[in-house]
């Protein structure tokens, strides 16, 4: 889909919790994803902007790997009360083209796609695949995940641990039984 589908659901009559939807973009690693968001709007809208974290797992380095908080402009100094729902979800969408890695939320994300871009592609690719639907698998990262479930650590805390260490087994392994 051209500029990709966005979907806003209500949660409560109150219009206090919704839930969002976008697809990932085009020619980005998140392509071919659908990634949740929640949508907490406050009894102050639209003189003060909605709290808006992603739901679904991303690897991104505006996006909080652990919480999914944003770090975006207009979601903190530069809202401004004629900004939409939809448009926010828009700028969100807009901000997985293009990551401002010098404004992180995630450190370590942002180091990985500044120092090492392909690794941060097939990082983000393989995030995509496992947490939103995306259609490609990194299948030698599979066989790192499982050679750490085969020592008993849990699935998400070891993809984390390798995708932080640019996936080398054994600096990831360390950092995790350290």
């Amino acid at each position: 889909v051209a500029g990709g589908a966005i979907k806003l659901q209500l949660l409560n009559d109150a219009w206090t919790e919704l839930k969002g939807e976008i697809a990932g973009p085009s020619e980005t690693p998140y392509e071919g994803g659908t990634f949740e968001l929640e949508i907490k709007v406050p009894e102050t809208y639209p003189f003060n902007p909605p709290k808006i974290r992603f739901i679904t797992k991303i690897w991104h380095p505006n996006v909080s790997s652990v919480t999914g908080a944003i770090c975006l402009d207009i979601l903190k100094d530069q809202w401004a009360a004629a900004l939409t729902l939809r448009t926010v979800l828009l700028s969100i969408q807009a901000l997985l083209s293009a990551a401002e890695p010098n404004d992180p939320q995630d450190a370590v994300v942002a180091k990985q796609y500044k120092e090492n871009p392909d690794m941060f592609i097939r990082t983000a690719l393989h995030w995509t695949n496992v947490y939103a639907g995306g259609p490609i698998a990194v299948s030698e990262f599979d066989t790192k995940i499982q050679r750490l479930l085969d020592m008993g650590v849990e699935e998400h805390q070891a993809r984390v641990a390798l995708s932080s260490y640019d996936w080398e087994l054994e600096r990831a392994t360390e950092q995790l039984f350290s």
